[in-house]
């Protein structure tokens, strides 16, 4: 078990029409609560075979009674009560670094084709970069990963915009690190987003 690497995972507590909501927007809060509740399950199963620490950071409340295991290498924790996702992420970043992790990614639990060979691709370019991103196809991020705190890239976002990873990257060239960009895969938003699991699965998850 490498004690160096963290893995930082956002995840909203699954309740009733506070989760998923662009999804459950065409197809109904309970449907859209099913699949994020399935997500998360996928989320564990990825994470488990990652060679790291994991840390659950949770919207709103600690959950000790959940699919998350509570003992090591995963830890829980809250994330910062503020509405701005850059702060949320900088705080969780502070206190990986402060805590003596030498390499953090941080994933979400929105992206059915994130799995363990891509994180594992993500920690083994900081091996030799600066930086890692996973750029989705909405213009967004599913993965950000660096060697230490560089709080430029949280500031100044228009979080759920396509400008964030473009952003992030020019970020990245004016900081003067050196970088990686994974592949691009899609987090799943809304409906459409939806096209992109195969049909077999998709009827799973929403059940």
């Amino acid at each position: 078990m490498n004690k160096k690497r963290l893995l930082i995972i956002f995840v909203k507590n699954p309740e009733l029409g506070k989760c998923k909501t662009r999804l459950a927007a065409t197809i109904g809060d309970k449907k859209a609560l099913n699949f994020y509740r399935n997500m998360l399950h996928r989320t564990k199963q990825v994470t488990e075979k990652v060679d790291g620490n994991k840390a659950i950071y949770y919207s709103s409340f600690l959950d000790f009674d959940d699919l998350w295991s509570n003992e090591p290498p995963f830890y829980k924790a809250l994330q910062k009560q503020n509405p701005d996702l850059g702060i949320k992420m900088k705080s969780a970043f502070e206190e990986a670094f402060q805590n003596g992790y030498e390499s953090v990614c941080i994933i979400g639990s929105d992206c059915w084709a994130l799995d363990d060979k891509v994180i594992e691709q993500a920690f083994k370019a900081l091996e030799s970069k600066d930086a890692v991103l996973g750029p989705s196809n909405d213009g967004g991020y599913y993965l950000l990963g660096m060697n230490q705190l560089h709080s430029e890239v949280f500031s100044d976002k228009e979080w759920s915009t396509e400008t964030v990873a473009p952003s992030t990257i020019k970020d990245f060239k004016k900081i003067g690190l050196k970088y990686v960009l994974l592949q691009e895969l899609t987090d799943i938003d809304n409906e459409e987003d939806l096209r992109t699991i195969p049909k077999a699965q998709i009827e799973r998850l929403l059940k």
